[in-house]
């Protein structure tokens, strides 16, 4: 039998290199994944245990205290019935201590602008944790403070304070006045400590 001498195309070449260069990378990229893959063991055991070796005593982490939506919740309600009480009609948002909206309510009747207005005065309460009240005398020092997006400095937003810190904020819009407003925000405020 004679040997097979017949030479290959250059394209023939191109095609069979670039298919074995495939089939190498596809064989190598397979072996790099499936050992990169964590072991069935490795994966059952929590994420934390690493972390905490590291972690030094927990002197990178930070604990915060949250509101519960039912604490928020009740404080809302209280805020609602008090402007009740005084025939207001009013909404009222209750914000965590990022500034996250947890519960929001507009009173029946209550105006469109008292909607968005209650948020922003919650946010602004809590992160400042100050009563806005007192927030829109700083104006006269740092008149662009209000430019701060999602802020609004009138009277109506109070802070709500645990162990000294600020976790949430109770904004109220609505009334004929700020005074009136944070009168509703702190009832909601003092419905918590009850």
């Amino acid at each position: 039998m004679q040997p097979l001498t017949k030479k290959m195309s250059f394209r023939a070449r191109v095609v069979t290199g670039a298919a074995a260069f495939a089939l190498v990378g596809a064989g190598t990229f397979g072996a790099v994944s499936a050992t990169a893959a964590p072991s069935p063991a490795a994966a059952a055991q929590p994420a934390t245990a690493g972390a905490a070796a590291s972690d030094a005593g927990g002197k990178n982490l930070t604990r915060t205290t949250h509101l519960t939506l039912d604490a928020a919740t009740k404080a809302a309600q209280a805020v609602l019935d008090a402007a009740k009480k005084e025939g207001q009609k009013v909404s009222v948002a209750v914000v965590d201590r990022n500034g996250t909206t947890l519960v929001q309510l507009r009173g029946d009747g209550a105006g469109p602008q008292s909607y968005e207005s209650a948020v922003k005065k919650a946010f602004t309460a809590v992160s400042w944790n100050a009563p806005t009240s007192e927030l829109v005398k700083r104006l006269d020092q740092a008149p662009t403070l209000k430019d701060i997006p999602g802020t609004l400095f009138l009277a109506g937003g109070a802070p709500v304070q645990a162990q000294g810190a600020p976790i949430a904020g109770i904004g109220v819009a609505g009334a004929p006045s700020g005074a009136l407003d944070e009168q509703f925000a702190q009832a909601g405020a003092h419905a918590l400590a009850e």
